[in-house]
C-alpha cells in the first residue's frame, strides 16, 4: 500500500507546505521523564507555531501566550509540582491558565488583539475583594463557619456552577476567562478559582488557618474548602497540586479537541492509530474517510470531530509540563497524521527509550500500535524521493464551517 496515497486511511493529511528547519519551543529545560535516555530536549522540535507561520498565519499572539505559559511553568520545581494549589507560590496558576486560553484563542480567532490576560486576572482578584464587604459578620467566625460563608459566596451569591453531568460540555467550560464570564465550568477550573480566592483571603489575614480544597472525582460534586487540621487521610487523593491541576486542564482540552472522536472506550492514541490503519477496524476506517471528506471541504474543527490545531497545542504544552511520557507518543501520532514523518518518528523513538526505563503499565494494544507506526515511518523515510504534499492543512481560515 502506498503510505502517502490516502490521507486518513494511510494515516496522513497535509499540515503545511515544505518548511525550513523547526526549532524547539521556548523551553530549553530537560524533561524529567527523559533521564537516562540518549536524547535531550534540544533534539525535539515542536511543529505547530512554525507550521502556521510558514502557511501564512500570524502567530504573534499565540507565540506570546506560549512564552508566557513557559515562563510560568519554568518555576515548577520538584517541590512546587507536589505543592497543593492552596499554598502554591512559585507559579501563578490563574495567569498560567489564562495563557493557555490566550494561545487557543489566538489559534482559533485570528484576532488582531490578544486575549486580555491582565483584565481577566483583575476580574479573578475582584472575586476576593468583593467577598469581605458582603460577609463581614463571618470574619470573626469559626474556621468552619468562615469557609461555609466563602462557599455560599462563590456558589450562591456569585452563582458559579459545574458543567452539567451527562451533557455535551462546551469548550468554554475548560477556559478560565470563559468560566469567569459565564460562571459555569469544569471542576478543574472551579478548583482553580476557589484556590485563588482562598489564597488571597489568607494573604489578607482573613483566613489565618491551614485550608485545603477537596477536588471531587465524581461527575457532579463541587470543589469544597475544609480546615486542614480536620481533614481525613482519605482526603489526600482529592488534593490538587500545581502540576496535577495544569495537567487536568490541558488534558480536558486535549480530549475535547482530539480529531479522532470515535470509540470513546479506547485511548486517544489508539483512536488515532486506528485511523492510521495501525489497528484493524473497518468501522473506524469508514469514519476516517468521512472525516477526510469534511477536511477536504474546509471543515477543520467541530464539536464531533475535534480540532487539530488545538489538539497539537495541548500536546505540546503537556510535553513542556513533563508530567507523563505518553504525551510524546500521543503527539507523535498527530504529527504522523499531519505528514511530519521525521518528527513523528523522533518522538516515538524518544518515547520508546523513556518507556524502557519507566514503570509504566504494559498496554499490549498500544505497544503493538506504536511498533507498527515506527515500522511504517521507517519505511516512509527509506522511500526515495518522498516529500510532503504541497497543499496546506492550516490555511489562514477563521471560518470552521
Amino acid at each position: 500500500m502506498d503510505c502517502t496515497s490516502s490521507p486518513w486511511i494511510s494515516g496522513t493529511f497535509t499540515l503545511s507546505p515544505p518548511r525550513p528547519p523547526l526549532s524547539l519551543s521556548s523551553s530549553s529545560s530537560s524533561f524529567r521523564f527523559f533521564c537516562g535516555s540518549q536524547f535531550s530536549a534540544k533534539d525535539l522540535r515542536f511543529v505547530l507555531h512554525d507550521s502556521l507561520h510558514f502557511s501564512g498565519t500570524d502567530i504573534t499572539h499565540a507565540k506570546a501566550a506560549r512564552d508566557g505559559f513557559t515562563s510560568q511553568i519554568r518555576n515548577l520545581s520538584e517541590i512546587e509540582r507536589e505543592t497543593s494549589i492552596c499554598i502554591n507560590k512559585g507559579v501563578e496558576l490563574g495567569k498560567t491558565a489564562l495563557y493557555i486560553a490566550a494561545e487557543d484563542d489566538a489559534l482559533m480567532s485570528h484576532s488582531s488583539v490578544p486575549l486580555p490576560v491582565d483584565a481577566f486576572l483583575e476580574r479573578l482578584d475582584n472575586l476576593s475583594t468583593s467577598y469581605c464587604p458582603h460577609y463581614r459578620s463571618s470574619l470573626a467566625s469559626s474556621p468552619e463557619d468562615l469557609l461555609d460563608s466563602v462557599e455560599r459566596y462563590l456558589y450562591i451569591t456569585k452563582g458559579f456552577r459545574r458543567t452539567t453531568a451527562g451533557s455535551n460540555p462546551s469548550t468554554k467550560d475548560y477556559y478560565l476567562h470563559s468560566v469567569l464570564a459565564q460562571r459555569c465550568g469544569s471542576v478543574a477550573i472551579l478548583s482553580l478559582i476557589y484556590s485563588e480566592v482562598l489564597k488571597m483571603l489568607q494573604l489578607w489575614g482573613v483566613i489565618n488557618f491551614d485550608v485545603e480544597i477537596y477536588h471531587p472525582r465524581d461527575i457532579s460534586s463541587l470543589p469544597r474548602a475544609y480546615n486542614k487540621k480536620k481533614g481525613k487521610e482519605s482526603d489526600q487523593k482529592h488534593i490538587m497540586t500545581s502540576e496535577s491541576l495544569l495537567v487536568e486542564i490541558l488534558r480536558n482540552l486535549k480530549n475535547t479537541y482530539w480529531p479522532f472522536q470515535q470509540n470513546p472506550t479506547e485511548s486517544l492514541f489508539l483512536r488515532a492509530a486506528i485511523a492510521a490503519n495501525c489497528v484493524n477496524s473497518g468501522f473506524e476506517h469508514a469514519s476516517a474517510k468521512a472525516a477526510q471528506h469534511r477536511l477536504d471541504r474546509g471543515v477543520w474543527t467541530s464539536v464531533l470531530f475535534g480540532d487539530m490545531r488545538r489538539a497539537l497545542s495541548a500536546c505540546e504544552r503537556l510535553i513542556l509540563l513533563e508530567a507523563n511520557s505518553e504525551e510524546l507518543r500521543d503527539y507523535a501520532v498527530l504529527l504522523y497524521h499531519c505528514s511530519y514523518y521525521e518528527e513523528a518518528l523522533q518522538y516515538l523513538k524518544f518515547y520508546s527509550e523513556v518507556k524502557k526505563t519507566s514503570d509504566s503499565l504494559n498496554k499490549p494494544a498500544e505497544n503493538d500500535a506504536v511498533e507498527k507506526l515506527i515500522v511504517r515511518l521507517n519505511l516512509i523515510m527509506m522511500e526515495d524521493g518522498w516529500k510532503r504534499p504541497s497543499a496546506s492543512f492550516f490555511r489562514n481560515n477563521s471560518e470552521p464551517w
